[in-house]
């Protein structure tokens, strides 16, 4: 892909498309796994490739009208399930073996765009932050939780340094009258935030990005995400990760080096391990980052991370160890099912 002004006129950009193309490799052929499918950029670019098979996945029904147009034009190369990627197992045999995984975080340009949805700074409507396939929305969360709860998932979820004052103010404005719109919502961010100058993001970022997390379980879905997804590649096959947060940079991160990273028997999550052993090779901490062109096209793209990893021929997985080092965010996730 020399040209990405091609690209420019659909309605969800598949970020750094031309990076993940080189790395799958599709001119190769094979099946392929497109866990957050959208509107299906990087599903039918693989497809255009004559050899290859598309298994997508993605909570949102809003996709419709985008699958069934690559249903129309792939035909029987290509299927859908409007499912959770954290569910990969129950829809796909255990014994596929499939050559590219591949998951683009976070919320998307449909979504977003789409007002009704509460998504945006700039709807008018309920607050909701659904993105598929669940119940609680962001209005049970800000009218119904209590302070502690608020501000846990403000604090971790957000990274708000200013999460306590935002709880407090919305659990105050919410005794004379529920918090039924967006605009409510903003106002009182702005009211407890101090005075920023010169920021580059919306002083809202950080509360609408906790919410929606929480929301969503987007932490839990993705570590059972990758833990499901790693069982399904095949030996030399690759994992690739589009990631538009620094939490999720930092659990992709942690999942791809920590398992690159040879395994002997001795500790207590590997004591049966037959000397030593990992399940991933050649991962190096390597980030790509899109280009300044890709930027300027789709100014979305301007705080993605790729990060991917190759499948080693060792076949143990031991995945309470990357639980267990993001319990604390399961925890608060769970809390509230």
């Amino acid at each position: 892909m020399k040209d990405l002004s091609s690209l420019k006129n659909l309605p969800h950009y598949p970020v750094m498309l031309k990076e993940v193309l080189d790395l799958c490799v599709p001119q190769k052929g094979g099946q392929f796994i497109d866990c957050t499918f959208g509107s299906g950029g990087y599903s039918n670019a693989i497809l255009s490739f004559p050899k290859t098979k598309v298994i997508a996945l993605d909570r949102d029904l809003h996709t419709e009208e985008f699958v069934n147009n690559t249903k129309k034009n792939y035909k029987n190369r290509f299927i859908f399930y409007n499912q959770k990627f954290s569910e990969l197992d129950k829809v796909i045999k255990k014994d596929t073996k499939v050559d590219c995984i591949i998951f683009d975080l976070g919320i998307s340009s449909l979504q977003i765009s789409d007002l009704s949805r509460g998504f945006s700074f700039n709807s008018k409507e309920k607050p909701d932050m659904r993105m598929g396939l669940n119940y609680l929305s962001a209005y049970e969360v800000i009218n119904n939780f209590d302070l502690k709860t608020l501000n846990d998932i403000l604090r971790l979820f957000g990274e708000e340094k200013d999460s306590l004052r935002i709880a407090k103010n919305i659990i105050r404005e919410r005794k004379n009258k529920l918090i039924s719109s967006i605009p409510e919502l903003v106002a009182i961010i702005k009211k407890s935030k101090k005075r920023e100058f010169k920021k580059k993001i919306n002083i809202s970022t950080k509360t609408f990005q906790a919410i929606r997390i929480f929301v969503n379980k987007e932490i839990s879905e993705l570590i059972e995400g990758l833990i499901n997804a790693t069982k399904l590649l095949k030996i030399g096959g690759t994992i690739i990760i589009v990631s538009f947060h620094s939490i999720e940079d930092k659990i992709v991160k942690f999942f791809f080096n920590n398992y690159s990273k040879n395994k002997s028997k001795g500790s207590r999550y590997y004591p049966d391990l037959d000397g030593e052993q990992n399940l991933f090779e050649n991962y190096k901490n390597k980030v790509i980052k899109p280009s300044e062109e890709e930027i300027n096209l789709n100014n979305r793209s301007r705080s993605a991370k790729l990060r991917f990893v190759t499948r080693s021929q060792n076949d143990f997985f031991y995945p309470n160890e990357f639980k267990e080092k993001f319990l604390h965010y399961l925890e608060l996730e769970n809390k509230h099912v």
